[in-house]
């Protein structure tokens, strides 16, 4: 049986289309929170609004233990540059790896500490490690004031070619991963090259995998690019890295680009498919 479908006066609905365009820069740099490197303080300035903004440190405490004067280097350049940004606090120090997204009270340290320190949507959340603490805070960044500006700065390879140059922020909740999340694009990503010399092997080589499952779906030359140089990676060629880690990001930022869909609202992941990509690589031997 047929329903009609019955409205008010017989008035016709209203349609409505909102689009939005986002912008963001992934920067690639060395000795980022050095005194004589500007490139935080420029792109604090470059929203053009009035400063010194205020800004809330997130940092990976598994990469603290290898940079030891992380803390005092961000308090000395945040007097260099007093008259654009100033830090909310002491920095927020966090665990790093799954188990930061598997416990809400990180989420809800950082918002209370959002809303102590006063941070509005003109502020900025800078969170600084691997994968999962950048998931963790953009997750908390994108949930106070319905969103805060969020500067990532990766410090594995892992974060500076896939997961700290993408739109997506998550965590884990009812033994779920990533089962509470928001689509948010960060104001800006940092990738200080620096960072990676204390990683150990198997965190370097995690990242060369990311990319050759990358390689394999969206660009050959890329692939032959790493099987000509897997010794010299192996091996921690670090301007072999750098040229696989701008690469592989430049790919997955074109992928979210160029997709047509950017916040998955259909069921296109190509870079979800690792084990299509293996079958490949098989079927090609």
């Amino acid at each position: 049986m047929a329903i009609q479908q019955k409205t008010a006066l017989n008035l016709q609905p209203i349609n409505q289309c909102v689009r939005v365009t986002f912008n963001y820069d992934v920067h690639f740099t060395k000795g980022l929170f050095q005194l004589d490197n500007p490139l935080l303080a420029q792109m604090i300035a470059a929203d053009g609004e009035t400063t010194p903004k205020q800004v809330l440190v997130v940092v990976d405490e598994g990469f603290l233990q290898y940079q030891d004067g992380l803390l005092k280097k961000l308090s000395a350049y945040a007097q260099r540059y007093e008259d654009i940004l100033t830090f909310s606090g002491e920095p927020i120090v966090v665990p790093g790896g799954e188990a930061v997204k598997n416990d809400s009270r990180f989420i809800e340290q950082i918002h209370q500490q959002i809303n102590i320190a006063g941070l509005c949507r003109h502020s900025y959340v800078l969170a600084i490690g691997g994968g999962a603490v950048l998931d963790m805070a953009g997750y908390a960044a994108t949930t106070a004031h319905r969103g805060i500006r969020l500067l990532r700065v990766p410090t594995t390879v892992l974060g500076q070619n896939d997961s700290g140059v993408g739109v997506k922020n998550g965590i884990n909740a009812f033994g779920k991963k990533n089962f509470l999340g928001t689509f948010m694009p960060p104001y800006a990503v940092l990738n200080d090259f620096d960072f990676l010399t204390s990683l150990n092997d198997r965190d370097w080589r995690s990242g060369i995998a990311e990319a050759v499952k990358v390689a394999l779906i969206k660009d050959a030359d890329f692939f032959d690019f790493i099987m000509t140089n897997a010794d010299k990676l192996a091996n921690r060629d670090m301007g072999i890295m750098e040229r696989l880690i701008y690469r592989c990001s430049q790919l997955h930022l074109e992928h979210i680009a160029g997709s047509g869909d950017p916040f998955e609202m259909g069921s296109s992941r190509p870079f979800g498919f690792w084990t299509l990509g293996c079958s490949q690589t098989r079927a090609i031997n």
